[in-house]
C-alpha cells in the first residue's frame, strides 16, 4: 500500500487533514466493499477530517468542471492573496469575511487557472456573504459542519446556490470527518457503473446511494479518494487498462466491464452499452 497520496487532490494529500488508519481485515460482505478493500491495498487507507470547512468549500468549488492539477494553483493563489496574512488589502484571519468583501474582478483574476473564474468568483463571494450572515464567519461555519447532524449539514449546503451534491459531500468528508460519505465525481460515476456497482444508467446521486449502502462507513472516505486515483491511473474514460489484457488491471476480477469491448479495444458509456444503442 502506498502512503503517497497526491497533494494535487481535493483531499489535500498529507496536509489535508485526517490520518492514515488501519482497518480490520476480513471478508468483504459486498462486491463494492471488496473493490474498496483492494483500492486500499493499492493506494491508502485514510480517515479524513480536519480541514477548515469554509476553505474546503472554496477549494471544492474551484475544482468544479476542472482537474485538481488546474484547481490547485488557483487555491494556492487565492490563499496567498485572501487567506490569513494574505496580500489583499482587506485580508484578515477569517477567509469568509475577507472573500465577502473581495472585489469580484480581483478574485476572478486570482483564480483564473481554475477556469470558469467569473462564475466561481461570484459564487464564492455570495457564499462567503451567507456564511458571515448566518454563522458569523468561517469559525462558526466550521463549528456547524463538524458539530451538527450530517443530514442537516448536507441539506443546508445543498440549499446554497452553487453547491451540488459532490461539493456538499466533500465538505462533510474532508472538513466534517463524517463516516459513510462517498462523494461522487466523474471518475467515481464512471467506474461504479463500468464495474457494475451501480446500474449503467445511474445518475451521480444513485451511484452515491448504492455505494454508501454497500461500503462500511469507515471505508467510504479512502474509497472515494483511492477510486479517483484508480480512475486516473487504470480505469480512464477512453482507454482503461483492461484493454491491454486482464493482467493490466488489478481489479479485473471484480469488474463487469460494462461498456468495454476488449476484443475491439473500444469503450462506450455504460448507459449507452446497456441501452444497446
Amino acid at each position: 500500500m502506498s502512503e503517497d497520496e497526491p497533494d494535487v487532490n481535493i483531499s489535500g494529500g498529507a496536509d489535508g487533514g485526517g490520518a492514515f488508519a488501519a482497518f480490520d481485515a476480513g471478508e468483504a460482505e459486498t462486491r463494492a466493499e471488496a473493490v474498496v478493500d483492494e483500492l486500499g491495498d493499492l493506494y491508502w487507507r485514510k480517515a479524513y477530517g480536519g480541514q477548515d470547512a469554509f476553505e474546503c468549500l472554496v477549494r471544492t468549488i474551484l475544482s468544479q468542471n476542472t482537474s485538481d492539477v488546474a484547481s490547485q494553483p488557483a487555491h494556492d493563489d487565492l490563499m496567498a492573496r485572501y487567506g490569513p496574512g494574505g496580500t489583499a488589502p482587506n485580508a484578515g484571519p477569517d477567509l469568509a469575511r475577507t472573500l465577502a468583501k473581495a472585489p469580484q474582478d480581483d478574485l476572478a483574476e486570482t483564480i483564473a487557472s481554475a477556469g470558469l473564474y467569473n462564475q466561481k468568483s461570484e459564487t464564492m463571494i455570495r457564499l462567503a456573504g451567507r456564511v458571515v450572515e448566518e454563522y458569523g464567519g468561517a469559525t462558526g461555519f466550521d463549528e456547524f459542519v463538524t458539530g451538527s447532524d450530517p443530514a442537516e449539514v448536507r441539506a443546508e449546503l445543498l440549499d446554497m446556490t452553487g453547491v451540488g451534491p459532490k461539493t456538499a459531500d466533500c465538505v462533510l468528508l474532508f472538513a466534517g470527518g463524517r463516516g459513510g460519505v462517498f462523494p461522487v465525481d466523474t471518475h467515481v460515476h464512471r467506474i461504479a457503473r463500468r464495474m457494475g456497482l451501480a446500474p449503467p444508467d445511474a445518475d451521480h446521486e444513485t451511484v452515491r446511494e448504492r455505494i454508501e449502502a454497500a461500503v462500511p462507513p469507515e471505508k467510504c472516505g479512502f474509497g472515494h479518494t483511492a477510486m479517483i486515483q484508480f480512475g486516473r491511473e487504470y480505469c480512464t474514460a477512453r482507454k482503461p487498462a483492461c484493454l491491454d489484457g486482464p493482467e493490466a488491471c488489478p481489479l479485473y476480477d471484480l469488474c463487469d466491464r460494462v461498456g468495454v469491448d476488449e476484443l475491439a479495444g473500444e469503450t462506450v458509456d455504460p448507459a449507452e452499452a446497456a441501452s444497446g444503442s
